[in-house]
């Protein structure tokens, strides 16, 4: 061959090659079919137990935002798979057999408990009752079906109208930092973590936002889904309004800012979901915790101020709790919206098939190997579910009651007979959850049904090249590090891309409560104080979602595992149910009884008060139970508000206990409201003796909102 030859096939390499990289740089992004949908799941709005804090009370007393399903289908020709991101505060495995049951009979197979995710926000603001083990509902004196029903009725409508709405689109990948919107609530206990693996990172919780954008093929914006690691515990334990929390607020700055004031929330086409991660150990109450009665910090290791839990509070940003929520919310939207607003190039495309593994997993029966610190390879076995002392010392977010304190690693006397009224903890639920002290071992208590989930369902979704691991429970900081670090290895170790990543979706399909690692589980700090299967769970959860990854990338098929209990046929419920209403004397259901001030001007709070039913008579689900309107130049009326903006709220008290209630309304005029005529507006149900319930509804009169 001449040198000329070689030359012109050494250059023709040379191009191949720049064609081959120039192809893997900007190759163009996977087209999906992708749907998006968002429905109302918001539950009983009156005198039912929020579900978050473990308490009885606060009771539920009004509305200051409804809470929403937004669900994802994404599909690439062979594969399909659902995300949903609910407003609650986790999801319980009688819900998602139950939403599953009726997609599978609406689509033919389509949907199965394998391919569907659906994950809690965590807000600490929702009704609670709709969790089918004891130990989740005895706050809220056992079973509501209202919460249920409103869940699963709102589930299943986002997913249908996600489902009708599926069109070409792309999936396009973004990450960035928000730094000041969360801080660690047990730093004792991360600082137990190998001082090498902590010098990995910058600080003591994940300060990475991810998120998703999904645009069409004809360049239309169609959703987003973000995921940041932060408790929704912005609104305290003494809140009694239900609330979507930060999260929730993000979500509607979001959808308003794309959809436009026009829409109300909760009924524009592009949905914007802020999920949960791994957000065990991570609080928005950005202040930090201090004792109340001295203004000094709490005590390191055991949050405590002169040893009661209940005075070492952590305080938010704000003036109060809605403040605290409206600036937590707000920094995660004007993040995530600076990562919406980059050009579509500047963001990395996913690339790939839609892929999912899916396996149950009876968790006391698992066995996996550790690396023990003396005796090397160590196979260990899980333990039953127990929950320890430090469990019910509660956390700075919310401490529990009695003497409880965190970083208790042994027992008391006294509380050791109280839990044994319940049952004694066997000898080796002792000796297997070690150095917890068990307050109590709900793996050994059957009556009247199970307390605690003995089957975990573990679920893992790949799109492209990214991973979403949706996990049971509440991940801490670094256990949550160590799943997406081990994922990605595991991925890139079967073949998977070498720019694989991993998001965590918490609180999804079932609730296991806390992950912890297994050097922060020996501080005994309320997270690990409530993880349920003993200090290696997170050992265990690692090796099953390698499991899971393995699985995907190999195209390997995983047995089923052993299907989990379904218990609402064994539910009790001792909530009283709303026996009749009775307008005040000489009044009718909706007669405003305090009328608003007839002028106010921006920022300042317009007040009414009406006659009332009871609000658990009908949940106005995708309805509202107030609207503000505002006159226009025609004569006629637009409403400008309902009670699922961030600036109203309906709040519902009783006056008697023969059935006479009042519901009183608030809007906070936003500062750029024109100046004009508005009125406030409330709708109910009343129901008679005889049990039947009939609608009403009253107005206010107009009144003038003037110039700032």
């Amino acid at each position: 061959m001449s040198s000329r030859c070689q030359d012109i096939l050494k250059t023709m390499k040379h191009f191949i090659v720049i064609a081959i990289v120039t192809h893997a740089c900007f190759a163009d992004p996977t087209i999906y079919d992708v749907g998006v949908g968002i429905a109302d799941i918001t539950g009983p709005a009156a005198e039912i137990n929020t579900m978050g804090y473990a308490s009885p009370s606060p009771l539920t007393s009004g509305i200051h935002t409804r809470l929403y399903s937004r669900a994802f289908v994404i599909d690439d020709g062979n594969n399909r798979v659902v995300f949903v991101s609910a407003d609650v505060c986790m999801i319980d495995q009688s819900v998602k057999t139950e939403v599953v049951k009726r997609l599978e009979a609406k689509y033919n197979g389509t949907y199965s408990t394998k391919n569907v995710v659906l994950s809690g926000t965590h807000t600490h603001s929702g009704p609670g009752g709709y969790l089918q083990y004891v130990l989740l509902i005895i706050t809220s004196k056992g079973w509501v079906q209202q919460s249920f029903d409103a869940l699963v009725d709102g589930i299943v409508l986002s997913i249908d109208l996600a489902h009708n709405d599926a069109k070409p689109a792309n999936i396009f990948y973004a990450k960035d930092t928000l730094i000041d919107a969360n801080i660690n609530r047990s730093p004792s206990s991360y600082l137990n973590n190998p001082a090498p693996e902590r010098a990995k990172y910058t600080y003591n919780t994940d300060k990475d936002m991810v998120q998703l954008k999904f645009v069409s093929i004809d360049g239309q914006p169609i959703g987003v889904i973000n995921w940041y690691a932060v408790h929704l515990t912005s609104m305290n334990k003494t809140n009694q309004y239900i609330s979507s929390d930060n999260k929730g607020y993000a979500g509607l700055l979001f959808e308003g800012a794309v959809n436009g004031a026009e829409n109300m929330p909760g009924k524009g086409p592009f949905v914007a979901a802020f999920a949960s991660s791994n957000l065990g150990d991570v609080s928005p109450n950005t202040m930090g915790a201090r004792c109340i009665d001295t203004g000094l910090p709490c005590d390191f290791v055991s949050s405590t101020c002169n040893n009661r839990s209940q005075l070492c509070i952590a305080f938010g940003p704000g003036k109060d709790m809605v403040d605290s929520t409206r600036i937590i919310g707000e920094k995660q939207f004007q993040k995530a919206w600076s990562m919406y607003e980059k050009d579509n190039s500047e963001l990395e495309p996913l690339e790939g098939p839609v892929q999912f593994a899916h396996q149950y997993v009876d968790m006391p029966n698992y066995s996996v190997q550790i690396q023990d610190a003396v005796n090397g390879p160590t196979t260990v076995k899980l333990c039953t579910p127990a929950l320890g002392y430090a469990f019910a010392a509660g956390c700075v977010d919310g401490a529990g009651g009695f003497d409880f304190t965190q970083g208790t690693t042994s027992g008391n006397e006294f509380w050791d007979l109280v839990a044994t009224a319940l049952v004694e903890p066997s000898e080796e639920v002792q000796k297997c959850h070690a150095p917890k002290p068990v307050l109590i071992s709900t793996g050994e208590l059957s009556w009247p049904y199970a307390w605690h989930p003995n089957i975990a369902e573990t679920q893992l979704l790949r799109i492209g090249q990214l991973m979403i691991a949706a996990v049971p429970g509440e991940f801490t900081t670094m256990a949550g590090r160590r799943l997406r670090e081990a994922l990605n290895s595991e991925a890139i170790n079967n073949g998977g891309p070498s720019n694989i990543k991993t998001v965590i979706a918490g609180l999804s399909n079932v609730y296991t409560h806390y992950v912890t690692t297994f050097e922060e589980y020996q501080m005994q700090r309320y997270e690990a104080g409530s993880v349920l299967y003993g200090p290696h769970t997170l050992s265990a959860h690692l090796d099953q979602y390698k499991k899971l990854t393995r699985s995907i990338f190999k195209d390997e098929d995983l047995e089923s595992g052993p299907a989990p209990p379904f218990l609402l046929d064994s539910q009790i419920s001792l909530v009283p149910g709303v026996v009749f209403d009775r307008p005040a004397f000489g009044h009718e259901f909706g007669d405003c009884i305090v009328q608003p001030y007839p002028f106010v001007r921006p920022n300042e709070t317009v007040t009414a008060t009406f006659v009332a039913g009871h609000p658990r008579n009908n949940l106005m689900t995708e309805k509202t139970f107030m609207e503000v309107e505002a006159k226009q130049e025609d004569e006629s009326w637009k409403v400008i508000r309902t009670d699922a903006h961030f600036d109203t709220f309906f709040f519902w008290e009783r006056t008697s206990g023969v059935g006479q209630s009042e519901a009183h309304l608030r809007w906070i005029v936003p500062g750029d409201t024109p100046e004009g005529e508005y009125r406030i507006s409330h709708f109910g149900h009343y129901k008679n003796i005889d049990g039947s319930i009939d609608p009403y509804s009253g107005t206010t009169q107009s009144f003038m909102v003037g110039a700032v």
